[in-house]
Formats: C-alpha cells, structure tokens, sequence
C-alpha cells in the first residue's frame, strides 16, 4: 500500500558528509511525522531525526549539530544531510513514515529497506 524507498548511502572518510533521502509513495492520504532511524552491527536500531509535518524536529544528541533532517511535504520527501561524519556513525539507515492511508484512514508506520553507511577512519 504504501513504499518508502532510499537513496544515499555508500562509504565515507571520517570527516566527510553524505545526504539520504526517502521518498514515499502509494495509498497516501497524509503523513505525520517522517524519520531516520539507524542499526549499527549487533546494536538495536536507535533514533537520529524525526520531523512533523510542520517542521519541528528531534536528534538523538549523538548527531545534534551535524545531522540536519528536512522534508518536502508535496514530494512525500524526507532528507538527512549528514555532516562531520564519525566511524560511530557506521550503521543501515532506515527511513520511517507514520502514514494515514487513503479509504480507511487508517494510520500505519512503515518503514524502508535501509540504506548503508559506512564511515572509515
């Protein structure tokens, strides 16, 4: 009913930066908040950045003052420019959309496949 699909990801030197971005599509009526979320080798997957519809965001502190999430409400879009990249910062991406869908307006998390990135020091 609804796929969010992922771009962005790839390997990185410390330092450097990398920008994912999700783009959301099918059975859509609305979308409240859109987000990353990460899983790094043997860890549970933690939060990075959420935003609401109306543009107020949340960071985990590790990314605060690095990490920027954006979103284009008409494109269904959420973006996370990853700025002074650390090896810690090594993980798959995983976009998040808590989505209200079309006919039943049902409200549904879905999430994207994942995206890798890798930061090498």
């Amino acid at each position: 009913q609804v796929q969010l699909v992922e771009s962005g990801g790839g390997l990185v030197q410390a330092g450097g930066s990398l920008r994912l971005s999700c783009t959301a599509s099918g059975s859509i009526f609305s979308i409240n908040a859109m987000g990353w979320y990460r899983q790094a080798p043997g860890k549970q997957r933690e939060l990075v950045a959420t935003i609401t519809s109306r543009g107020s965001t949340n960071y985990a502190d590790s990314v605060k003052g690095r990490f920027s999430i954006s979103r284009d409400n008409a494109k269904n879009t959420v973006t996370l420019q990853m700025n002074s990249l650390k090896s810690e910062d090594t993980a798959d991406y995983y976009c998040n959309a808590q989505v209200t869908i079309t006919v039943t307006f049902a409200r549904h998390d879905y999430w994207g496949q994942g995206t890798q990135v890798t930061v090498s020091s």
